[in-house]
């Protein structure tokens, strides 16, 4: 007989992750890191020398979200663009890599694919620090041919998901007609989303995932707010089922459209190693969560472990359904 999920049975979720459909359309671009040991002054400038040991590729923004509903056990069917070039095929060599993503809906442009490089120095025995970030955009504009293309694979995909991210890095791949499908689509399916610049947009859909700064900025009200204030506001201006702020080491805050605020502590230690992505994470979280099952209330709760997982890790990161049920049943302690 069938085990019927109970509100709070949050590992129940978890187990019904593996083979949800999700589809993620968005800006995919890569997240290059090079460590080095720092081991002399230059005589060329008053700054630090740093020997290089290693780089490695991973994909970032909404590939960072591919990647984390891949590690979850999800069917991943990513819609973007990618640039032709060597970064770009190692891109493509690591999503090939994976048995749960669909690369049909990947299109590869003639441009650059769009990195931000970061450079992380410190000894041998010692976590690295970040130096500076380089980020690398030629700001090419999609042909008409190619945005057809996309918007091709896109109707194609979404009747058939569990679940849609739209994750918008102002990078182009999301326009009017994208976020216009999204609301569409929004009316049969659950479509999350998380957009760095065009929050205001996102009316209609599911759930958005800002986080403070952001809410507060698409609510048009001063920081010293109570974030009460700011949730309400939002919730009802932009039409959406819930809400779900996410607010650093103070937790997250989920706003119903009932009218529930619910707080949400943070999972595991405050003092993070590395913030990257986390947000990725969460998107990725949530809609695998809703696809599951869960109510709005325990997606935002297993995404809060799931946060709380990956900040503790170094880089663009990713968690398991393993490394998430652990944290679960030990109350956010891996």
């Amino acid at each position: 007989m069938r085990k019927e999920p109970e509100s709070g049975d949050l590992p129940y979720f978890v187990d019904h992750f593996a083979g949800k459909k999700i589809c993620v359309v968005g800006d995919i671009i890569a997240d290059i890191y090079i460590f080095g040991k720092p081991y002399r002054l230059s005589r060329e400038a008053p700054v630090v020398v740093v020997k290089y040991e290693q780089s490695k590729i991973y994909p970032g923004s909404a590939g960072n979200t591919i990647n984390n509903l891949a590690s979850m056990g999800a069917r991943v069917y990513p819609v973007g663009f990618i640039g032709s070039d060597s970064i770009g095929g190692k891109l493509m060599d690591f999503f090939y890599a994976s048995e749960n993503i669909d690369t049909v809906g990947i299109i590869r442009h003639t441009g650059e694919t769009i990195t931000k490089t970061r450079i992380l120095a410190g000894d041998t025995h010692v976590s690295k620090q970040q130096v500076i970030r380089i980020d690398r955009d030629d700001h090419r504009k999609n042909t008409a041919k190619e945005k057809s293309l996309f918007m091709e694979r896109l109707s194609a995909v979404t009747p058939h998901v569990d679940a849609i991210i739209v994750s918008d890095y102002g990078h182009g791949a999301v326009n009017n007609k994208v976020i216009q499908l999204m609301k569409d689509a929004a009316n049969r399916t659950i479509v999350v989303g998380d957009s760095r610049y065009n929050l205001k947009k996102y009316t209609g859909l599911t759930i958005i995932t800002p986080n403070e700064s952001e809410a507060y900025a698409l609510a048009g009200l001063p920081e010293d707010e109570p974030v009460e204030e700011v949730g309400k506001k939002v919730l009802s201006a932009m039409n959406l089922k819930a809400l779900l702020i996410t607010r650093g080491n103070k937790g997250m805050t989920l706003f119903l459209k009932d009218g529930g605020v619910h707080h949400i502590p943070i999972s595991g230690k405050d003092d993070v190693a590395d913030v990257t992505g986390a947000g990725d994470t969460v998107c990725a979280t949530v809609a695998l969560s809703l696809a599951s099952g869960a109510d709005f209330l325990d997606a935002a709760r297993i995404a809060n472990y799931a946060a709380g997982i990956v900040v503790m890790k170094r880089g663009t990161a990713t968690v398991t359904v393993d490394e998430l049920k652990k944290s679960i049943m030990n109350g956010g302690k891996i």
